[in-house]
């Protein structure tokens, strides 16, 4: 007997994923293009892996399969 996940369930996880992935592009982006001063350079650099994080984690949520 299979039971498959709501269709409203599906929809979020999916939905979430864009978002996701939408607030990764932006903090990479914005990192890249407008860096911060010399004091605080490392600091870029976190927030760019961290906008990637976010980019590969909503990828995850939309390919994965509810089941």
């Amino acid at each position: 007997m299979s039971r498959e996940a709501p269709a409203g369930l599906i929809i979020a996880e999916k939905f979430l994923g864009l978002l996701i992935i939408l607030v990764g592009v932006i903090t990479a982006y914005v990192t890249y293009i407008n860096p911060p001063t010399l004091q605080n350079a490392s600091h870029s650099a976190i927030f760019i892996a961290v906008g990637f994080a976010l980019i590969a984690l909503g990828i995850v949520l939309i390919i994965a399969k509810a089941e």
